[in-house]
């Protein structure tokens, strides 16, 4: 049901995120800061398993000794990678049965407690956002980049091998499967690492255990993994937020299987954000279609895609029922394209940008989180799409004032854009660039 009222706490946040506001300057946030420095988890440490050692190495491993020098295989807003990984591991694993934390830097796993009785078989991953740098560096447009960043990082977990991703379970569900607190960093998402878990893994994992204490009631309070980052009331009131953003307690849950995936693992550790000056010459009409498509695939409960093309011909372009491209307006809107990106210029002279749009302004809590988990899920699918074509493209995450059905004849406030995707044609050069894609 649609919120009608403005001053609801997510109507009010939503407004405010898309609107002109400019985010009150925060403490500085790095990559050096913020993810090569995150502390370790405590408890004892063990190295990965081969078949989890190869998921999460292309996806969220980090490290200065990566081949080509990044810190992660998955773009993030403000290459700030808040995105941690809580392993639930049942038997059949070559690690003891039990709950652990991936820790990126050292590629190894940190035991964290015992698994439930009975232990359902399978491996599973609660994804968990760390707010403080992302606040530091965005203010109140922190949120829904940390839901974009959520669906990239589940994207990249899909990519490597993962079999399924849940996007849509309740906060305490996860937090209770994991047994996580507000220490823990918020959980927001799940990941089937392995296919032999069973549809219910995430209840049987939450269930109480006697012999272990009671769950966590709830994702709440700071996140030690914002060590170096001082809390803030934007902080406090972003947490909260994301909080009340899932599904009510109880509420079913979905597992959507990864859409078939053909690329080899060089792809997957070398692709990246490439830098604005190398996004030039409009991709072709083919190569318009396979992106669509793959943004399209990627979860079917996922916003609506067009693209934005330049050229002699620039027009916005959907992808038609006949699998061909239809108009949805002529004319060029790269230029009002970089004005709501936050006024980056350089997107009014790149060759295209995919773009997930909807969310209108009364969507309730759990569809904006939907909308913007899948929104970020299917351009992780896209950009790898582009990488197979040989195109460079940038993900682009900020967005304000960016009304696409008021931009062309609809009505206002019903079709907002969500995340982009810069796409150009230098396949010499498409893999250099930065880790900031927004």
């Amino acid at each position: 049901m649609p919120h009608t009222d403005p001053t609801h706490p997510v109507t009010a946040a939503l407004a405010r995120a898309r609107s002109a506001e400019q985010p009150t300057a925060g403490p500085p946030c790095s990559q050096a800061s913020q993810l090569s420095q995150r502390p370790r988890p405590p408890g004892p440490s063990a190295p990965l398993p081969p078949d989890l050692d190869r998921i999460l190495r292309l996806s969220l491993a980090a490290g200065p000794d990566r081949p080509d020098g990044r810190l992660r295989p998955v773009p993030s807003a403000g290459a700030l990678h808040p995105v941690d990984a809580h392993l639930l591991v049942g038997p059949g694993s070559a690690l003891p049965a039990g709950r652990y934390a991936y820790h990126p830097l050292t590629h190894r796993i940190h035991r964290r407690g015992p698994a439930p009785s009975p232990v359902p078989a399978g491996t599973l991953a609660v994804l968990t956002a760390t707010v403080g740098p992302t606040v530091a560096h965005y203010g109140h447009r922190a949120w829904p980049l940390l839901l974009l960043d959520i669906g990239h990082a589940a994207a990249a977990l899909a990519l490597a091998g993962s079999p399924a991703a849940c996007l849509d379970a309740p906060g305490d569900l996860l937090a209770a499967a994991a047994r996580l607190d507000g220490a823990d960093g918020l959980p927001l998402a799940a990941v089937r690492m392995t296919a032999d878990c069973p549809p219910d893994a995430l209840t049987q994992w939450a269930a109480p255990d006697p012999a272990h204490g009671a769950p966590p009631t709830g994702p709440t309070g700071p996140s030690t993994l914002d060590s170096g980052t001082p809390d803030t009331a934007e902080s406090a009131t972003t947490r909260r937020l994301l909080a009340a953003l899932g599904p009510a307690a109880g509420t079913r849950h979905h597992w959507h299987p990864t859409p078939p995936v053909d690329a080899p693992d060089t792809v997957l550790l070398t692709r990246r954000s490439a830098r604005p000056d190398l996004l030039l010459g409009t991709p072709d009409e083919r190569q318009l279609i396979a992106l669509l498509t793959a943004a399209a695939a990627g979860h079917p409960r996922g916003p609506s895609w067009c693209v934005a093309t330049g050229g002699t011909r620039p027009a916005l372009l959907r992808l038609g029922d006949h699998g061909r491209l239809d108009l949805l307006a002529s004319g060029d809107a790269r230029p009002t394209l970089a004005i709501w990106a936050a006024h980056q210029e350089w997107i009014a002279t790149t060759g295209a940008v995919l773009l997930a749009h909807g969310c209108p302004d009364d969507a309730p809590p759990e569809r904006v989180r939907a909308l913007h988990h899948t929104a970020g899920y299917a351009v992780g699918f896209a950009q790898l799409t582009a990488a197979t074509l040989g195109l460079p493209s940038r993900p682009i995450g900020s967005w304000q004032r960016a009304d696409l059905g008021a931009a062309i004849g609809r009505e206002p406030g019903r079709d907002w854009v969500l995340h982009g995707l810069a796409i150009g044609r230098r396949p010499d050069e498409r893999h250099e660039g930065d880790d900031d894609p927004s």
